[in-house]
């Protein structure tokens, strides 16, 4: 496989992995605890998406796909934390405010740029 088809390969791989946990798989204990610090459903959420990051990579490079998986999990809940507390403390709603909506975009190009780094990452190490 060349360079480039790797990462079109892990640029495809980490968006269904985005939308299956960020999206499909996330449940209510998940996203309404995700603003309470250390509270074990944001931390299930995050962990979710370091299992998906690490099934992504794992036939490239298993150690890396596995700091990577930790980077991907540590950096999701700090994002996710940070979006549910900013919209707590403003009080912004998904029907009241349309900054809830820009938040929930930032939220989502955090991830994003978190996976290309990823990738950048991940082109070096194997």
């Amino acid at each position: 496989m060349t360079q480039i088809e790797i990462i079109i390969l892990l640029l495809t791989l980490f968006g269904i992995k985005h939308f299956i946990f960020d999206f499909l798989l996330q449940r209510a204990y998940q996203y309404q605890n995700k603003g309470i610090y250390g509270h074990f459903g944001g931390v299930l959420h995050a962990g979710l998406h370091g299992i998906g990051t690490f099934a992504c990579l794992v036939l490239f490079n298993p150690f890396f796909a596995l700091v990577a998986a930790i980077f991907d999990s540590v950096v999701h809940y700090h994002v996710d934390w940070a979006k549910t507390n900013i919209n707590s403390r403003f009080g912004w709603g998904p029907n009241t405010h349309e900054e809830f909506w820009w938040l929930l975009g930032l939220d989502q190009l955090l991830h994003y740029l978190t996976y290309i780094a990823i990738i950048g990452w991940a082109v070096g190490a194997f």
